[in-house]
């Protein structure tokens, strides 16, 4: 099994790195979820010790955080530049400091994300640290272990000259479109948004609780290599190839420069593309190519003499804040937003900037009616860089944060774990909105009709009290509600009882439970198969389950504790998560031991017309038996859809029972 436990490591980390990094996916992503929960069985079933760098260890219990460690050699920031002149400043002092030798440049993409370094020992991972204060980085090894472009294990037996220890240093960051879509989902839940992709990373890097940072997608590039045990190269290019050939993610973009002019050219050049990245970058890093050259140049205490970052100048607008309000959220944050003059920003007219909290406001002093700059961070979000306290007249107003809440008067709850002010009434109507609109959205229970005009009119005239309530509605007097009549009615009410038979992890995730996206949802449902099951679970059986840690699982229980009333009222509606009981699961597993499929290993390839092959293999694996990704000796089924290639080919070849989708059905 150990033989086999191994090649099936290897197979994945060669898929990862062809998806992750080289961007050359060779199989679909079905396919890979199938390799991934074949190693997950095989580990389990195996007495051997799971060793760190298997790729089910990307995400942990939980993130060792606070544990300040030394680096190697200082993690130095960059002196900025911010025009040609200082440029060519930069470059007067280098060719003065290395007497007029000939000098090659480099010039990389400066990526909005957080420094870090990650130590390789004999190729495997095994520490990752901030930047911190420089001199000591902060423990985020867990973290770190949760980003599939990092490798886990680098193939050090191809390479007969890997160092022992191995330490590179990267930038984290979270791609726009996933920082716009992790946005849009913190809005949903009632949660701020993030500034821009730094905060992103860096909040997602130091959370407590790793399987939480492994729900958003964080990507890597590595910029240096800073220490290579009994490794030589000359120059930066030279080391940058080298970490490509091991497997490690860099930038593409990166040039060499004969002469300060190119760097110039180069700059202007993605002064005008860097909108068409998929990433956020705030400037170009140069640097001196020859490590000799480097060497001889050396550092101040704060920055390298060999290496500035040339930064673009952000965009920028002035305008007044003509009021702010207090926004409260589906968890009951009460998120404060700035109402502004409209001004245009970035191709964008701008009306509003959220201020995230009360402590934002006090530390900008920002104040109604002032003069602000305005920033679009990331070129999505709005942001206030500068309040411009000269221009202040004396009409400005000192906002005061509000002791309760702005929709249901009640007294807001302030906490020392945390920086949000919560409404901690369920009953207000502000979260009962935003409840329902998350239970009713696309990746829940996908309630079709249910808009925020009509939710808001649902609550405003108390005809839904709680999503549960939405089960008791009927079409005559939701037909009277504005813009409906009674086709749409009667159309919203099909929607919602169609919604019963969603699946349970769809429901968990719609009940809009703290720390509980999609990805964990389906994560608890795996294991605990119903709401029943799961409601009666305990802390350590929940952060039992791989990648789950306690934060999750105490949240878990707090709602469940907390929430039985609403529960009742959503078994009585008649939803179908709760007809599978926990004592019934034994049951249904004796069932499966007895199937034609049970202890059996299938391949399922080409395209089936009944079902996908995601659906086949979780049809399979209900029944007990095991699908995987390749045709071998152990096979005991190829099922052949329309289109089968070579994995048909070689079932023939290793004289394997073929089943057609017809003969599949009829075994189902």
């Amino acid at each position: 099994m150990r033989t086999e436990i191994d090649d099936l490591r290897a197979l994945i980390r060669h898929h990862e790195r062809k998806y992750y990094i080289e961007n050359r996916p060779e199989i679909s992503d079905a396919e890979f979820d199938v390799l991934m929960k074949e190693l997950e069985a095989l580990e389990s079933a195996s007495d051997a010790p799971i060793p760190p760098d298997s790729p089910t260890q990307r995400v942990g219990g939980g993130a060792v955080l606070g544990t300040r460690i030394q680096h190697r050699n200082p993690m130095l920031s960059l002196n900025n530049g911010y025009n040609p002149q200082e440029l060519r400043e930069f470059d007067e002092r280098v060719r003065r400091l290395l007497e007029d030798a000939p000098v090659e440049y480099v010039t990389e993409l400066k990526i909005d994300g957080l420094g870090v370094s990650l130590i390789y020992e004999n190729g495997v991972f095994t520490r990752g640290l901030t930047r911190g204060d420089g001199e000591y980085g902060e423990d985020i090894t867990d973290n770190l272990r949760t980003i599939r472009s990092v490798p886990l294990r680098i193939p050090v037996e191809t390479e007969t000259t890997f160092p022992r220890v191995l330490e590179v240093r990267g930038e984290v960051f979270l791609p726009k479109d996933r920082l716009n879509n992790i946005n849009a989902q913190r809005e949903v839940e009632g949660e701020p948004p993030f500034a821009n992709p730094r905060n992103a990373a860096a909040g997602s890097l130091r959370l407590q609780d790793a399987s939480i940072t492994a729900s958003r997608p964080l990507d890597i590039f590595i910029y240096t290599l800073n220490y290579a045990e009994g490794v030589e190269f000359a120059t930066h290019t030279a080391s940058i190839e080298l970490m490509k050939r091991w497997g490690l993610k860099c930038n593409l973009h990166t040039d060499c420069h004969q002469s300060i002019a190119d760097v110039q050219n180069y700059y202007e050049h993605w002064v005008a593309k860097r909108h068409d990245l998929p990433y956020e970058t705030d400037g170009v890093v140069v640097k001196v190519n020859e490590f000799s050259h480097q060497n001889e140049l050396g550092a101040t205490s704060k920055y390298p003499r060999w290496a500035i970052a040339y930064k673009f100048n952000a965009q920028q607008a002035i305008t007044t804040i003509k009021d702010i309000e207090v926004q409260v959220g589906r968890t009951g944050v009460l998120t404060p937003v700035a109402i502004l003059e409209p001004v245009t920003l970035a191709g964008a007219t701008i009306t509003n900037a959220t201020l995230h909290n009360a402590q934002e406001i006090e530390t900008k002093d920002i104040r109604i009616r002032d003069r602000i700059v305005l920033e679009r961070a990331g070129d999505v979000i709005p942001k206030i860089v500068e309040v411009l306290t000269a221009d202040r007249t004396g009409d400005e107003v000192v906002f005061v944060f509000p002791d309760r809440c702005p929709v249901c008067d009640t007294p807001v709850h302030r906490s020392e774990a945390e920086v949000a002010v919560r409404c901690v009434n369920v009953a207000c109507v502000a979260q009962l909105k935003r409840q329902i609109a998350h239970y009713a959205s696309r990746n829940a229970l996908q309630i079709e009709g249910l808009g925020p005009a009509t939710i808001a009119q649902l609550v405003d005239k108390e005809l839904v009290r709680d999503v549960a309530e939405l089960y008791t509605l009927e079409v005559e007097p939701l037909s009277k509600l504005d813009r409906m009549g009674v086709p749409s009615a009667s159309n919203l009410v099909h929607q919602i009882e169609q919604s019963k038979t969603a699946p349970v992890e769809k429901v968990l995730f719609g009940l809009g439970i703290f720390h509980v996206g999609e990805t964990v949802a389906e994560l608890l449902i795996e294991n605990f198969s119903s709401l029943d099951a799961l409601s009666h679970a305990k802390p350590e059986d929940i952060e039992s389950v791989n990648g789950i840690g306690p934060q999750i699982a105490e949240s878990v229980v707090n709602f469940f504790s907390q929430n039985q009333p609403l529960l009742d009222k959503l078994r009585e509606a008649g939803l179908r998560c709760f007809t599978v009981k926990a004592e019934d699961l034994s049951t249904k597993a004796n069932l499966t031991t007895d199937s034609f499929f049970s202890g059996k290993t299938f391949v399922v390839t080409g395209s089936l017309e009944g079902m996908t092959r995601t659906e086949a293999s979780k049809e399979i694996k209900a029944r007990g038996g095991k699908v995987t990704s390749s045709v071998t000796s152990k096979t005991d089924y190829l099922i052949a859809g329309e289109g089968a290639g070579s994995k048909y080919t070689k079932a023939v070849e290793l004289n394997i029972p073929i089943l057609t989708e017809a003969d599949f059905f009829q075994k189902l």
